[in-house]
């Protein structure tokens, strides 16, 4: 089971972009399974084409009982959807709602339930406090991926994330998969990225264009995957795909080599 966490400043296409990994995934027979971890709730929005679907912490709230069969949806391609959801706005901290969630859907057995060769967690990251940084410990992810544009607010997030995942990677948790460039086509936007990627000492993993394509099939209710299957963007897609690919595989192949020379770890890749 190949666990992966995306952050990024709030708007800068987090869930368009995993969404599509998503659909990408299960387009090549991997079951998928997409946990949005964000108070608003709207991960899977599109790959549900807006069915309504409760969050985690909505059904916990109530008080109320209650099965995965009623936080878990199938989407677009067969993508499993659920939103772990947040406290009432002004109530709360959405952090430790974060905690809850995901620790509700292991306790009731989300993963020995469907099984998924793949888990998308898709993170609200401006600030990383410990409840939004769950995805980088306590197992749940084994790589995580930060999107950044050349803007320099994104910028200023993405270093403080990439810090947080390199810190935790250090103790032994999730590694640092790299950077996402998802454009919004500013003034030396890919010199600024590159930068960034050089002071952390980390690769870009995927560069994706502003395409308008996007926004149009969101406005369709749908993902580009869905949306426009052969466009130039769906291809940006899938080769992003490719590329997390190569990494989870690089990760693999050096826990591998680290085992055959006497030291612990517990990595573990699904072939995809």
């Amino acid at each position: 089971m190949l666990k992966l966490a995306f952050y990024g400043k709030g708007g800068i296409g987090k869930s368009t972009t995993v969404s599509n990994l998503a659909a990408v995934w299960a387009s090549r027979g991997h079951r998928v399974l997409q946990v949005g971890c964000d108070p608003k709730a709207d991960s899977t929005l599109y790959l549900r084409h807006g069915r309504e679907v409760p969050s985690v912490m909505d059904l916990v709230r109530s008080g109320k009982p209650f099965d995965l069969e009623d936080v878990v949806v199938e989407g677009f391609g067969g993508v499993l959807c659920a939103e772990a959801g947040g406290p009432l706005p002004g109530r709360g901290c959405a952090g430790r709602g974060i905690i809850t969630a995901l620790e509700t859907l292991e306790e009731k057995g989300v993963y020995d339930t469907y099984d998924p060769d793949i888990v998308l967690y898709d993170v609200l990251g401006d600030v990383v406090c410990g409840g939004f940084a769950l995805p980088m410990r306590q197992g749940y992810a084994q790589e995580v991926f930060v999107l950044t544009s050349g803007e320099n607010m994104s910028i200023h997030a993405a270093a403080n994330i990439c810090l947080a995942a390199q810190h935790y990677q250090e103790r032994g948790y999730a590694r640092l998969g790299g950077l996402i460039l998802n454009r919004r086509d500013v003034r030396d936007e890919e010199a600024k990225v590159h930068e960034l990627a050089g002071d952390l000492d980390t690769r870009i993993v995927g560069d994706l264009p502003h395409e308008q394509a996007v926004t149009d099939a969101e406005e369709a209710g749908q993902v580009l995957m869905e949306f426009a299957p052969e466009s130039a963007m769906a291809e940006e897609y899938r080769a992003l795909a490719d590329a997390i690919e190569r990494v989870c595989a690089d990760a693999q192949d050096g826990q591998a080599a680290g085992l055959s020379a006497g030291q612990d770890g517990d990595y573990t890749c699904c072939p995809v």
